[in-house]
């Protein structure tokens, strides 16, 4: 019985920008696809920022065909407003796959950097510099492109436990 490959979208959710990146996981080895960042307008309102990250996620999902996202999960900050804005776009990001049909996993900021860096605590340096190793052919263009595929590594590495965790709910 031969395994098919598993497309997996991570999704760097951000209201400025959301930033996204697809990888094939293949048994070990983990191919990368394409990445991207979704920027809206800060003079926009913010209905008008949540329909453009909307419609970007839904763009690349009709674009790609994933099978799988995974989405970073809001960290709480001292600015109570930032964090509700955040957590705006992270709905968005966690509804456009899930209305597609994909199961849609979630991972911690630090379990995502100590996945990619080998700590919890890695800088975002550091994570696009390992990006560079591990996905070579890699070219993200911007952080939040690269913190997406690195969601999307963290998922390849930790998704059986993910899928399951899902399926008993």
């Amino acid at each position: 019985m031969s395994r098919l490959p598993i497309r997996i979208l991570g999704i760097d959710p951000g209201l400025r920008r959301t930033g996204w990146g697809l990888i094939e996981a293949d048994g070990k080895r983990l191919i990368p696809i394409a990445c991207g960042s979704l920027a809206t307008s800060e003079k926009a309102a913010l209905g008008e920022r949540l329909v453009a990250i909307h419609d970007g996620l839904v763009a690349v999902i009709e674009r790609y065909r994933p099978h799988e996202a995974a989405v970073e999960q809001t960290f709480v900050n001292t600015n109570a407003a930032a964090t509700l804005k955040l957590g705006q776009a992270r709905g968005i990001a966690m509804l456009v796959p899930a209305r597609a049909g994909l199961t849609v996993a979630e991972y911690a900021p630090n379990l995502v950097k100590k996945t990619i860096v080998g700590a919890g605590h890695g800088e975002k340096a550091q994570i696009r510099m390992m990006i560079a190793v591990l996905l070579p052919k890699a070219d993200p263009q911007s952080e939040d492109a690269a913190d997406a595929l690195a969601i999307a590594v963290c998922h390849a590495h930790h998704r059986a436990s993910a899928v399951l965790k899902v399926a008993m709910r």
